[in-house]
């Protein structure tokens, strides 16, 4: 029997049914929480640059916590080092879904998107590196994150009709690239390393995945158990986010009846994603976005730090330069090709959408700075001004390609058969 030829992955490919609605389901609740993000910023930043900035510097400053514990903590540490751990551990929900029950277990379809993060955390990187030669290098890792929640505010505005394969696209770049970030985080920036508390995280840790594993759904059980992991893991020395995405990879995806239908780290991802988009991130930006700018003179030396402008340069030139640069080379290795009606400027638009870094960008510079010292609120003043910038760019981009978007998302919707599945994903 003569076998069909072998199709090329596509760059931009649209994806099953099941997983685009998915996605989209997804993306609904990331772009509240992007909103959210949005407005807990814009209150961070006229509060710190207001008459009442001292209570701003107050409330960050206030502790809270168990101190035999170890936990006794500022209210801007728990929100880096707690909250975002629930952000982390949606993230590798995301993450384990994808590549266990997604589209990207195919490694054809995985190459491009994961190629693209890896590109786009390796060319900022550099540029910071090539900005601070001899200087503050320890940012490098600041530019080379990427926002998702961001991103899908700036998204909402842009348009409602981008079709499914710029938003799968982007959302699985957005989920790699959290990955590649906690990895950095967890190796580049733990300052010392305690044994024990490290060795002792694996116990709960252990305990909470054979619950899972047997597919047990009570808080009463699990939170304790992922309470530990936490607190042990921030004991170790280890950034405590990084204890968030080794309990979300610890949950299955699959049913154990290996019937059809969402798993336990479906579930679990219904019920911490609204959490985490509309808590946790939105609540950390409003600890960490407010920088006391002190006018136009105090805004240009910001501006003009090295670390500053490596940072920008990163965000605005490096992210999409990273990006499209490794898709292109993927895309010829690999012999795939871009889906009908989209062209090469549309992954140089969510390239330049994915220069938008803002959470996990405060968060290593914190990490690599020190909260509250004059280099963190530069890196802070940075981030906010590429993030604007990838903003603004990316907007002008995507518009441009606005008539063409809606035209294939109205045929995204076109369902003559009736049985709830768009003919494009039939054909």
């Amino acid at each position: 029997m003569t076998q069909p030829p072998h199709r090329a992955p596509d760059v931009l490919g649209r994806g099953s049914w099941p997983e685009a609605r998915r996605i989209a389901d997804i993306l609904r609740k990331e772009t509240i929480g992007g909103v959210l993000l949005l407005a807990g910023a814009i209150v961070a930043l006229i509060w710190a640059n207001s008459p009442w900035a001292d209570s701003y510097e107050a409330l960050l400053g206030f502790t809270v916590g168990p101190e035999a514990l170890h936990l006794d903590l500022s209210l801007s540490k728990w929100a880096a080092d707690g909250l975002l751990a629930i952000f982390f551990f949606v993230a590798g929900l995301e993450l384990k879904r994808e590549f266990v029950a997604g589209d990207l277990r195919d490694p054809r379809r995985a190459a491009v998107p994961v190629a693209a993060a890896f590109g786009g955390v390796a060319v900022p990187a550099l540029i910071y590196v090539l900005v601070n030669a001899g200087g503050a290098t320890e940012g490098w890792a600041v530019p080379t994150a990427t926002d998702i929640a961001f991103a899908l505010a700036v998204l909402a505005v842009v348009g409602r009709c981008l079709p499914s394969a710029l938003r799968t696209f982007l959302l699985t770049l957005a989920v790699v690239d959290d990955l590649l970030a906690i990895v950095i985080i967890a190796i580049f920036y733990t300052d010392h390393l305690s044994v024990w508390p490290l060795l002792g995280m694996l116990v709960p840790l252990a305990l909470f995945t054979v619950l899972v594993q047997r597919r047990v759904r009570a808080w009463w059980l699990l939170l304790p158990l992922a309470f530990a992991t936490w607190a042990l893991m921030h004991a170790s020395g280890v950034h405590a986010t990084v204890a968030g995405v080794l309990l979300g990879f610890a949950v299955p995806v699959l049913r154990r009846d290996g019937a059809d239908g969402p798993g336990l780290a479906e579930h679990f991802e219904h019920r911490f994603r609204p959490l985490s988009a509309g808590v946790a991130v939105p609540i950390f930006a409003l600890m960490s976005a407010g920088v006391a700018i002190g006018g136009l003179s105090g805004l240009g030396s910001a501006l003009t730090d090295p670390v500053a402008v490596g940072v920008m340069a990163g965000l605005i030139l490096g992210k999409p330069i990273g990006i499209v640069a490794a898709t292109w080379l993927t895309a010829r290795f690999t012999r795939a090709r871009i889906d009908a009606g989209l062209a090469w400027i549309d992954v140089v638009g969510l390239a330049v959408l994915a220069g938008i870094g803002f959470t996990v960008s405060l968060l290593i510079g914190e990490l690599a700075f020190g909260a509250g010292t004059e280099r963190d609120a530069h890196v802070k003043v940075a981030v906010l001004a590429g993030s604007l910038a990838a903003a603004l760019l990316a907007t002008v981009i995507l518009r441009l390609r606005n008539r063409t978007y809606r035209r294939m998302y109205e045929a995204e919707q076109v369902d003559e058969d009736r049985d709830d599945v768009p003919d494009v994903y039939q054909s």
